[in-house]
């Protein structure tokens, strides 16, 4: 019976290294998905939905403002505390978790900035023309606290 597995063992090992290699090259590219879906800005937040490729599902454009400081611990629509120090934003129609990459465009339409934010709360309410609320923390990377308003490109990089 040795001899039996002795002559097995060579006709196993092409179909074990066949389907181990196979196995490891899925999980690779497993975890390589995982991580392209996922902006390193947007606190952790996976996706169902995105582009392998960077380029947005989705280009949105019009004026983007930021939050009070005031509102700080307050409840957003989302039910998570509004923190000033974490990239998020209000959008009245993305869903929430979505991830967008934020261009502040100057009057001629020259980027001056960019960060990416995650949607958590519902906004802004008073002007349509704006169509993000943005963190603090956003608005101090898109520098544009001292402007409160200014134009931007919303561009959509993964949805829920």
């Amino acid at each position: 019976m040795s001899s039996a597995l002795l002559q097995t063992r060579p006709t196993l090992r092409p179909a074990l290294s066949f389907v181990l290699g196979t196995s490891l090259a899925a999980l690779a590219a497993c975890a390589t998905s995982a991580t392209a879906q996922r902006s390193p800005r947007s606190e952790g937040a996976g996706s169902e939905t995105a582009t392998p490729s960077g380029a947005p599902l989705r280009i949105l454009e019009g004026r983007a403002s930021y939050y009070a400081d005031s509102l700080a611990g307050r409840p957003t629509a989302s039910g998570e505390p509004y923190d000033p120090r974490a990239l998020t934003a209000a959008s009245r129609d993305l869903p929430f978790g979505t991830i967008v990459r934020v261009v502040r465009l100057s009057a001629d339409g020259r980027e001056l900035g960019r960060v990416t934010v995650r949607i958590n709360d519902r906004g802004p309410h008073r002007d349509l023309t704006r169509i993000l609320d943005l963190s603090r923390a956003a608005a101090e990377e898109l520098d544009m606290i001292r402007a409160g308003v200014v134009p931007i490109r919303a561009e959509v990089l993964s949805e829920p």
